[in-house]
């Protein structure tokens, strides 16, 4: 073959290759090419609510300022017990949450009472979380200087349903695990690796426990959907940290 004539048609298919690749791509092709390329959504994962040296992201139920009557040793974030009562010594989070799961770790003193609460309102028209928000109770059931009922003892959705018969907690002193699944209303308590809670917010029973029991003269009591959370301080030295979310 003339060289002449090889050279020009390699010229040509070299031209055709090269438009063929610069041609634009259908539509239909393009977004395939799209959501190939997008970011896969971020599951939620676990966020700390206490970093271990300081009250960033906590402030006092209803109040502004310094928190006084707590303060935070050995990473961890520790109720000094200056309330004389239930009432204005509680601390919650900046933050609200509807659905989640939460764990932490927890220590109490002997004879100490506390709790953790959710769906915490706040407002001027409350004296203290407790009167909105469901309590994970957390009390010394050995050394209380006090009868208590089952639904005091720790473990128990407070006032609403106690805990089981396999509840295993640790001895004064020694931390205890626990957990909390709130989602669109099934609701589990867990302690030290035990399901010892489980019920239906809203439901029926839940609707009977809360109008024939402690709560019947509370109407705002656990009816929020979404809120803070507490930490209780009712006049003794508890300790909290690895203070854990994860929104659903």
């Amino acid at each position: 073959m003339n060289l002449k004539y090889l050279y020009g048609a390699l010229s040509l298919a070299t031209l055709i290759s090269c438009g063929e690749s610069n041609t634009p791509t259908t539509a239909t092709e393009q977004a395939k090419t799209d959501t190939m390329t997008q970011t896969a959504p971020v599951e939620h994962q676990w966020v700390s609510l206490f970093d271990g040296k300081s009250f960033t992201g906590w402030h006092g139920y209803n109040k502004q300022g310094e928190i006084k009557n707590w303060m935070i040793e050995d990473s961890s974030l520790v109720c000094l017990g200056a309330a004389k009562d239930a009432h204005g010594g509680d601390i919650v989070t900046d933050k609200a949450y509807e659905n989640f799961e939460l764990k932490w770790d927890w220590k109490l003193t002997k004879g100490a009472n506390s709790g953790l609460m959710y769906h915490v309102v706040e407002s001027s028209k409350y004296q203290a979380p407790y009167e909105t928000g469901p309590e994970y109770q957390m009390i010394d059931d050995k050394d209380f200087p006090g009868k208590l009922e089952e639904w005091q003892k720790t473990g128990a959705d407070y006032a609403m349903y106690t805990a089981g018969s396999n509840k295993k907690m640790k001895p004064v002193g020694e931390w205890n695990s626990s957990r909390i699944v709130f989602d669109k209303g099934h609701v589990e308590y867990w302690l030290n690796g035990e399901k010892i809670v489980e019920f239906e917010a809203w439901g029926d029973d839940w609707k009977k426990k809360k109008e024939t029991g402690k709560w019947k003269d509370y109407a705002d009591y656990g009816m929020a959907k979404t809120g803070l959370i507490a930490l209780q301080d009712h006049g003794n030295k508890v300790y909290f940290k690895n203070i854990m979310v994860k929104e659903l």
